[in-house]
């Protein structure tokens, strides 16, 4: 009955929209619970570690939905990618070189007021880039008012205003 249901077996272009439609419904359930069993940080700020992890679990998990892969072990597959996330995580939290090949490193691009220019450049962030995350983020006006602008894991810049 819930092989017939769900369409198990059938070639995805003989899928019903009904099978579809509960196939979505349990892979969105599923889902939830799967990235439950990751860490939070999973689908926050994302480093690029996590956002291959979000894109490559988006993809299986649609196959699920639309039919072109097995339906149970593409969900399993699922859950082994964010346990395999995981573990990642942990050692990088034990082993800091580890965390730094994985997740990558901040860089400090504005020190007491003054740009550090080749960092800039070797990251491709401008003055006018500066000056934008400075107005909106560290209510500054001008880089001699930051006292830190880093350039984050996540491809963020993070600003510390002056006192």
């Amino acid at each position: 009955m819930i092989k017939d249901l769900l369409g198990l077996g059938v070639e995805p272009s003989e899928l019903t929209a009904l099978q579809m439609s509960l196939r979505g419904l349990i892979v969105f359930v599923a889902a939830l619970v799967i990235v439950r069993v990751g860490h939070k940080r999973f689908m926050s700020r994302m480093t690029a570690f996590d956002a291959v992890l979000g894109l490559i679990l988006a993809s299986t998990l649609a196959r699920a939905v639309n039919g072109s892969a097995a339906f149970v072990p593409t969900l399993v597959v699922g859950f082994v990618l964010v346990l395999l996330h995981r573990l990642i995580s942990a050692i990088a939290f034990y082993c800091k070189p580890f965390a730094k090949l994985v997740k990558g490193s901040s860089d400090i691009l504005v020190e007491d007021g003054n740009a550090n220019p080749i960092r800039m450049r070797a990251h491709k962030v401008s003055e006018d880039d500066l000056l934008e995350e400075a107005r909106l983020n560290g209510k500054v006006k001008e880089l001699t008012g930051v006292a830190l602008a880093t350039l984050e894991r996540n491809g963020e810049i993070s600003i510390v205003p002056k006192d």
